[in-house]
């Protein structure tokens, strides 16, 4: 990070935590988006060593419905911008909105004054001003870029970004296809959080029944009483739901039907990135296994399944090898079910695979609640004691019964008690090996990042020094999150590591709602099987009730935004900075 330049607080809440305000039409950008990626046809590809951006705005349309967008280029998704790993590239983007704008390049490993935050990595992009990113690409992998300004992205201002290797790509395949899965909605994310912060439950159409009671389904009566007097919501999956979004593979809705083409025998690569605002996706090709090769754009030990949930941020490079000649559906299935996207792979145009039905939508559980005491994590990994969270031991741990507090202190004694925080897991367990939200029950493979191994060994083989606990709170209720019970406007001060530091995080879900969690700047290892080749990533999707533990090497000098990566959390306060600075530097 450029010497001298602080943590504008004001700034950075004008970017990443308060509501955007209305966007003036600009003539300079056309009135009408083009999705990226014309059905067959090739989208729009960015190469070379200077890139030019324009961020402007106009309207997109899917579905029969249309509504205000903020493109790049004048398209959703923006260009496929395609590099080279070990070249310098500069890209100048030039805001053409009548607001501030920026680019964060996710995942990416470049210095922070490079990253995009405003008020945080660099003051931002002023309406009519160009701003020029200039760093080396060290590394290789599918990435995308978006928006951290206002809500910018949740209209449309994100693109994929691969790196692709400097020498032969170890990952052979004939074809390759990039797949933007995102959420579009003519209500603005402002208007949705102004729905959410009345109700919190304003977009939840598929809640339980009385009918559904009689019929027999869902809960039964007594685990309904059960859960009410908790004022709790076994159907709240998600806070944006198929009520509002239409769901997109490359910018094209249900109908648009994006495709893709295949020879029957092809080894095909499908880089799947998850741009989605708010929305987990359970992503499948019914009749086509899919072999994951590569996580959050680090290459893995292939594995096989049938099945994959992938959180907000997350991409996934997968080999899929269609044998027979005939088309297969693409699915990409919100988490709560309240709708899908399908796109097609298909031997030749013109070809359409049938659309599944939505599977039912899932019920949340005590595990879910923190409370599943069956499977309490008591053991550790010979490294560093894990039995216990980092500031306190588990208090509480011989409570009898059910009859454990949802909201007890003592259990995360770090956690700044108020309003915001409506309850805490009372005995959280690791489950990095669960099967995500409403897969559980499913008769076939799917993907847990217990499954995922590193390729190349660990680059770092250090034990970690310290560990950190950092809880994911709320009030939901409220539609209040935030990270320690505080939000970043609340005064939340950074976490300090010192630069090289070897420091274990664990994350505790104390809500009832998972939470993909983003670093920036940096991959961590999960703490998940034997050392040596753990998956690295920069984003982990942080189940409801559970913890996650990663261990980071703070090796690059700077303030990193760490965060929840959907969008509407984000700007209600789930977001934290870590301060990387050099022995002897104030942080």
């Amino acid at each position: 990070m450029e010497q001298g330049f602080r943590i504008d607080r004001r700034r950075l809440l004008a970017g990443t935590g308060a509501v955007a305000s209305s966007l003036a039409w600009s003539a300079l950008c056309p009135a009408w988006a083009r999705s990226g990626t014309a059905g067959l046809a090739a989208g729009p590809v960015l190469s070379g060593e200077t890139i030019a951006l324009s961020i402007g705005e106009g309207h997109f349309a899917t579905g029969g419905r249309s509504a205000r967008a903020v493109m790049v280029n004048g398209t959703l998704p923006a260009p496929l911008i395609r590099l080279k790993e070990g070249q310098r590239v500069r890209l100048a983007v030039t805001n053409h909105l009548q607001e501030q704008s920026s680019i964060h390049w996710h995942g990416l490993l470049l210095p922070a004054q490079m990253d995009g935050v405003p008020g945080l990595s660099f003051p931002g992009i002023d309406p009519g001003e160009t701003f020029t990113y200039e760093f080396p690409l060290i590394h290789s992998g599918t990435y995308w870029y978006h928006s951290h300004s206002g809500m910018q992205e949740g209209v449309g201002l994100y693109g994929p970004l691969i790196i692709d290797p400097a020498g032969e790509d170890p990952i052979l395949s004939e074809r390759e296809h990039v797949l933007v899965l995102s959420d579009w909605s003519p209500l603005a994310p402002e208007a949705q959080l102004r729905r959410l912060k009345i109700m919190g439950g304003y977009f939840n159409r598929q809640r339980q029944t009385l009918a559904g009671l009689l019929a027999g389904k869902d809960q039964p009566l007594k685990e309904r009483l059960e859960w009410a007097a908790m004022r709790m919501d076994p159907t709240d999956i998600s806070d944006v739901t198929g009520i509002t979004y239409s769901y997109l593979i490359n910018g094209h809705g249900m109908a648009e039907n994006w495709a893709g083409l295949f020879a029957p025998g092809e080894r095909v690569r499908l880089r799947v990135i998850n741009a989605s605002a708010m929305t987990n996706f359970n992503f499948r090709i019914p009749g086509l296994p899919m072999t994951v090769v590569a996580a959050d754009g680090n290459m893995v030990q292939p594995v096989e399944t049938d099945e994959i949930q992938i959180a907000i941020a997350e991409t996934y490079d997968l080999i899929v090898e269609p044998a027979e000649a005939k088309a297969y559906g693409v699915v990409a299935e919100a988490i709560d079910r309240s709708g899908q996207v399908r796109a097609t792979l298909a031997p030749q145009a013109g070809m359409v695979a049938p659309v599944p039905a939505l599977r039912e939508r899932p019920l949340l559980t005590m595990r879910d609640m923190g409370m599943d005491m069956s499977a309490m994590d008591m053991g550790n990994d010979g490294e560093i004691d894990l039995s216990k969270p980092a500031n306190a031991s588990m208090a509480n741990s011989s409570m009898e019964g059910h009859s454990m507090s949802m909201r007890d202190p003592s259990v995360a004694p770090g956690v700044k008690m108020g309003p915001g925080v409506a309850t805490l897991s009372p005995m959280p367990v690791d489950r990095l090996a669960d099967r995500p939200t409403g897969l559980e029950a499913v008769d076939h493979r799917v993907l847990t990042y217990a499954d995922l191994r590193s390729l190349a060994p660990n680059p770092d083989p250090r034990t970690p020094s310290r560990q950190i606990d950092v809880h994911l709170t709320a009030n939901m209720e409220r539609y209040m999150w935030s990270m320690d019970g505080q939000t970043f406007s609340d005064g939340a001060q950074p976490i300090p590591m010192r630069l090289n530091e070897r420091v274990r995080v664990n994350l505790i879900n104390d809500t009832m709602m998972p939470h993909p969690i983003h670093l920036h700047g940096h991959f961590f290892e999960l703490v998940c099987g034997e050392k040596g080749h753990r998956a690295r990533k920069h984003t982990v999707n942080v189940l409801p009730g559970g913890k996650v533990s990663f261990d980071l090497t703070a090796d690059t000098e700077g303030d990193w935004a760490f965060h929840c990566h959907m969008l509407l959390h984000m700007h209600s306060g789930m977001m934290r900075v870590v301060a990387i600075r050099r022995e002897g530097d104030e942080a």
